[in-house]
């Protein structure tokens, strides 16, 4: 198995394919060859198809042979995260409860992803109904983060971003209701988008909570770029989506002449030293592409995480919350106790946290006016032990113990400002060897602002999973 062959980007893989220099059962036996090769160590699969994307594999050979693929990721393997759905295939959500589960229907995005011809080969590890920041269950176990297998590849994309850090597979799925594409992004080191509300289809109820996206994960900008031009576009099924179908550029000017603001805290999270350090650095490679950084106040308030976790419990735990007479003994420590606190939320305690938000956009909207986009960090620390649990543990961020669910993120009030596209993009390595990652916010529905920044970013410091950039596990 060839490093350089797993760790090639998917817009190169394309290319080789079409050129016939590169076969995808070449690629893809390399890829399935490292998943097994790292399963005991990271866990970042669930159910896996291995034989059948063989077989689909040596199908999209023989197109490109002949010069008729299916569509633009014909032979490519796509991980998906292990919670929309395939028609007659498992999907566990990682729970028990749903062990045994069969799709009767496939999920929106994963039905354009399919039409371009991309190859399924394995679903990728989430915690429980998506419902925490870090990637275990009781069904799947524990998934680790590839870079330090002692601390979390974070979630609820958990299995997505340590697959792509792992370079078991070339583009990855995720969803994001409180940063779970943002989170494991920034800890893995991989690149995560969370696009404007409405802009990628969804599975009914959660198309219509706004904070929560669907949205790409990827080794690379262009490979977020076109993954995401898969995904977006209104739905007949989905009645948050919007037109027109945005499709994103793969080329963009330089950022000269920008104006960018930056904020350390967003004025409410405690921030570990080495996440300010390489955040820091981040901003002054804009300034050197010719780009103004300016530290900024946005004027959040200090409840803002607060109000955000009342939302999330009042919609996402209420709907765990069906569960618990059935089947609560069958759920994980943290998810029981998500739903059992939505047992106590009221319709005020919802209201006040729109509220909230209608007034943290009132400060954010002309910032972002005044401003081309606002840098801050992805997560306030690098990551916490893979064992984590937020209904039992604690965690303290430079020295100050904040809230164990989302607490040592700064992902969750851009859900909540949910029609703002932000990418994660990585930023650096903390002293544990853990990635940190750098959240590029755009004004609201331009989502190329956040694509222009990023890829420049991303050129200036000559990209990432190079040689010597790669996990040693």
């Amino acid at each position: 198995m060839s490093e350089d062959l797993i760790y090639m980007t998917a817009t190169e893989a394309m290319r080789r394919f079409a050129e016939k220099s590169l076969s995808p059962v070449e690629l893809l036996d390399a890829q399935i060859a490292r998943a097994e090769a790292t399963a005991e160590n990271v866990n970042a699969f669930t159910h896996t198809h291995f034989d059948e994307a063989r077989d689909a594999a040596k199908a999209a050979e023989a197109r490109w042979a002949k010069g008729t693929p299916a569509g633009c990721l014909d032979g490519l393997a796509v991980a998906i995260k292990d919670e929309s759905h395939i028609k007659g295939k498992p999907t566990s959500g990682g729970s028990l409860i749903m062990k045994d589960f069969v799709a009767e229907h496939t999920s929106p995005m994963n039905e354009r992803i399919l039409k371009e011809g991309a190859i399924v080969h394995a679903r990728t590890a989430t915690p429980e109904f998506s419902c925490a920041g870090v990637t275990w269950s009781r069904l799947w176990g524990v998934t680790r983060n590839p870079w330090n297998t002692d601390k979390t590849p974070g979630g609820s994309s958990g299995g997505s971003a340590a697959s792509l850090a792992l370079g078991t597979t070339a583009l990855a799925t995720g969803s994001d209701i409180g940063g779970s594409i943002r989170i494991p992004a920034s800890c893995c080191g991989v690149v995560g988008f969370k696009p404007p509300y409405g802009r990628n289809p969804d599975d009914p109820p959660f198309n219509l909570d706004f904070y929560c996206h669907t949205g790409p994960l990827a080794r690379s900008v262009a490979d977020t770029i076109l993954l995401q031009n898969i995904m977006a576009g209104p739905h007949p099924l989905d009645i948050s989506t919007i037109y027109p179908k945005l499709t994103l550029p793969t080329e963009y000017p330089d950022i000269r002449g920008w104006k960018i603001a930056l904020s350390m805290d967003l004025d409410c999270f405690e921030v570990d030293e080495d996440v300010r350090k390489n955040t820091l650095a981040a901003a002054q490679l804009f300034r050197d592409l010719g780009a103004t950084v300016e530290e900024v106040k946005i004027g959040w308030p200090p409840e803002i995480l607060d109000a955000c976790m009342d939302y999330l419990t009042h919609l996402f735990g209420g709907a765990l919350s069906t569960e618990l007479d059935e089947h609560g003994d069958l759920m994980t420590s943290y998810c029981r106790d998500f739903a059992e606190k939505a047992m106590g939320s009221s319709a005020q305690t919802f209201v006040a946290s729109l509220e909230v938000a209608g007034q943290a956009y009132l400060k954010l909207g002309p910032l972002l006016e005044e401003y081309d986009c606002l840098i801050c960090p992805t997560n306030a620390l690098p990551a916490v032990p893979a064992v984590f649990d937020p209904s039992k543990d604690t965690v303290r961020v430079a020295g100050k113990e904040v809230r164990p669910e989302l607490g040592w993120v700064m992902t969750t009030p851009f859900n909540m400002m949910s029609r703002c596209p932000v990418i994660s993009v990585p930023s650096g390595f903390a002293g544990n060897a853990v990635p940190t990652g750098l959240q590029i916010v755009a004004p609201t529905y331009r989502d190329e602002i956040a694509m222009q920044a990023a890829m420049a970013f991303e050129a200036a410091i000559g990209g990432w999973y190079g040689k010597g950039q790669r996990p040693s596990v």
